[in-house]
Formats: structure tokens, sequence, C-alpha cells
């Protein structure tokens, strides 16, 4: 059984448009969001609809939490998209759909136990909002010593918007490192980041996600039309002009 998973969505429709015509195209029948469906980009509506309509389950991000209730610890250009994010899901006329997509948000899991792993937006500790860094392998043994004792086995986290394997040695590796492949066993446990769907920031600027196949962690890199993307956002007073044109770097 094939299961695609995404994260870090963050209301670029654009390119969500692109990974589900992947998903698509390899026939795969389950797709799970790792949370920040919403936040920062121009089509927060259409982003969730689809995200209702197409996985299993998702999961609460820090940016799905600041629109349902308040932005916390968040810069100027995060917060003020936070603000603009809620605004457009109250305007929304017809009253059912906005109902259902705030319910939706209401009853967000924070944590799941799905296929013998662990799943989280952001870390076993803090599950909305603590990063795992890929430096923090290097510069905080004993932050992923504590990280690790929470996991039983595998584990799925976004947040960083960052794709790569933690394992407990601990070390990260980069998917080109791995040559886009990682394979799960039971000799380390492992923190497998997907990477985002809509702002990457791997210096990669290509939407990425990743496809579980059994014990097989494949990482998928999709180029999508990010000038769009800009020229949407650009249209849009209360959003930033940099939350486009960071996706042209991938930062």
């Amino acid at each position: 059984m094939s299961i695609a998973i995404i994260s870090d969505i963050h209301g670029n429709v654009d390119a969500l448009r692109v990974v589900l015509e992947d998903i698509d195209r390899r026939g795969i029948g389950i797709t799970v969001c790792l949370g920040d469906t919403i936040g920062y980009g121009p089509n927060p509506r259409e982003c969730l609809d689809l995200v209702m309509q197409r996985c299993v389950w998702t999961l609460m991000g820090n940016h799905d939490f600041a629109a349902m209730y308040e932005p916390t610890s968040f810069n100027t250009s995060a917060e003020s998209a936070a603000f603009w994010t809620r605004r457009q899901l109250d305007l929304e006329p017809d009253a059912d759909a906005r109902k259902r997509r705030w319910n939706f948000l209401g009853n967000l899991q924070v944590r799941m136990k799905y296929e013998a792993a662990q799943w989280y937006h952001a870390s076993p500790r803090r599950p909305i909002n603590e990063y795992i860094f890929p430096d923090d392998a290097v510069t905080a043994p004993g932050k992923m010593a504590q990280i690790f004792d929470r996991i039983e086995k595998h584990c799925f986290v976004g947040h960083t918007h960052v794709p790569g394997v933690f394992t407990d040695e601990p070390d990260f590796y980069p998917p080109a490192d791995l040559g886009g492949f990682y394979t799960l066993n039971d000799r380390e446990k492992c923190i497998i980041n997907p990477g985002s769907v809509g702002q990457p920031r791997d210096r990669d600027p290509r939407a990425s996600y990743v496809v579980l196949d059994g014990d097989e962690v494949e990482f998928v890199r999709l180029e999508y039309d990010i000038q769009a993307v800009i020229d949407k956002i650009k249209q849009i007073p209360e959003l930033s002009d940099f939350l486009g044109l960071r996706l042209l770097d991938g930062r």
C-alpha cells in the first residue's frame, strides 16, 4: 500500500494541484497531510477544500492554529498573513462552506499513530511548533536524544520545510545524500520530513512531498508555476511580497 505524505501547503494551491496530479498519476489511493494547509499563501479556501477532499487525515499545524485561534511568536509578515487568512475564511459567502472549513480546522488532531509510525506537524515533544532543524543533529544532541526517546521506531514530521531523514545516531541526511530514497528498518529510529508542498526552504523551489511504499520512502520534487503565485500575492496588500519572492529561491 502506497501513502502520499504532504505537508506545509501554506495556501499555495498552484503547488498543491501539481502534487495531487502526480499522486493521481502514480495511482496512490491514500494521502495524509502533516499540517499547515493554510498561512502565507493566497488561496487558503481552495487548499482547505482540496485537503478535506483528498486526505484521509490531516494534522494541526502552527499556521492552522493561528488562523483558528491566535498567532503565537510569529514575525510581522506571518502574523499579518494569519489574520488575512482568517478574514478570507470568515468572508466566505456560502455559509455551509464557511462552516465546513472552520469545523475542519477546529477538529484537527495534533498527533497520530498510523501504519506503525508516529506523525506530528512539528515534533513529538511539542507537536505544533517545535522545529527539528538539520543542524540539531550536530549542535543539539541533547534535544535530539529527548525527541528520539519519545519515538518508538519511525516518525514523520513537517514544519521546517526541509526534506530529509534524521536517525538516532543522531544524524541528518538530505534526500540528495540518499539518492532520493530511504528504507525504513529496525536497526535505527528515524524521523522523516517530507519537505513543503507550498514553501520549500532547502534552496530548491520545487514542491516537495514523500511517497511511502511499504518500507521504502521516496522523496519527490515537482516544478510548478511559481510566478503565478507571486503575482497573486502581490495583489494582496496584507501579504508581504517577500512571501512570494522567497518561493523563487526555495528559502
